[in-house]
């Protein structure tokens, strides 16, 4: 699994760092992006990013299998 946040759709919410902490972060200015050693998603943190997905009220992350 692959995972991108579609920074013109981020409005800092940081749900996503809620579901899964490993996998995103919140930059210098409250929005989200992914931890560069996560883009490509482990197996373990799966089931976080999918969570993280559909709890984003802007739609802002994309996930590719």
């Amino acid at each position: 699994m692959k995972v991108c946040i579609k920074e013109d759709r981020c409005q800092g919410h940081a749900r996503c760092v809620y579901f899964a902490p490993d996998v995103f972060e919140i930059d210098d200015e409250g929005y989200s992006s992914v931890n560069v050693d996560h883009e490509d998603v482990p197996a373990e943190l799966q089931a976080g990013v999918r969570k993280a997905a559909a709890n984003c009220p802007e739609l802002a992350i994309e996930i590719s299998e």
